[in-house]
């Protein structure tokens, strides 16, 4: 059993299987020991990078900069590009997936959740996993909160206390609840 089953096995829905959901139990497990490490006392700015790569499984960029309390639920479907700042209080449930690409920035308290619970009462709030995908030089401001399946174009920006239930278009700035279309930017000549 390897954590790339427990991922298939979150995108494709998969029935259960008992030795692979006490293997994801136990990966969460680690992710609440690692969570805990990183939010109890102070660490350096290479420390920090050090121990999200251990909660992510994979090597942090030597330009992320965080600032914690940070939170997450599973950390191993967690993919952060260069240049990614994350601001302190931020909650990640990424069992579905969540990338992050180069030069985001995200605001205090954001919320990218991926996991949903079904409806119908008959298949008792059973969890169905879509990611969340942040593109290049996008801006989340505080509080807001992005939803299962949602992708965020490129230098898009999604205002404070937005609730993200679309995907949002490149240069585009959303905001409200649920978040609307606010205005389109226009790149200035030169600009990257």
């Amino acid at each position: 059993m390897t954590i790339e089953d427990v991922i298939a096995a979150y995108r494709g829905n998969a029935p259960a299987d008992p030795e692979r959901d006490a293997y994801a139990r136990e990966i969460c497990q680690e992710a609440i020991r690692i969570g805990m490490e990183l939010n109890t006392e102070y660490h350096t700015p290479e420390e920090l990078r050090e121990i999200m790569s251990r909660l992510t499984g994979k090597k942090i960029d030597d330009t992320f900069r965080l600032f914690p309390p940070f939170y997450t639920d599973f950390g191993k479907n967690i993919s952060i590009g260069k240049d990614v700042f994350i601001n302190s209080g931020c909650h990640f449930q990424d069992q579905g997936g969540i990338t992050i690409s180069d030069g985001t920035m995200i605001g205090h308290n954001v919320v990218l959740a991926t996991i949903n619970h079904d409806l119908d009462p008959a298949k008792m709030r059973k969890n169905h996993y879509k990611p969340v995908t942040i593109g290049k030089y996008v801006w989340i401001g505080s509080n807001a909160t992005i939803l299962p399946g949602v992708i965020v174009g490129d230098w898009a920006v999604v205002a404070a206390g937005a609730v993200v239930t679309k995907d949002v278009s490149p240069l585009t700035v959303v905001g409200g609840v649920p978040a609307k279309v606010i205005k389109k930017i226009r790149k200035q000549e030169g600009e990257v």
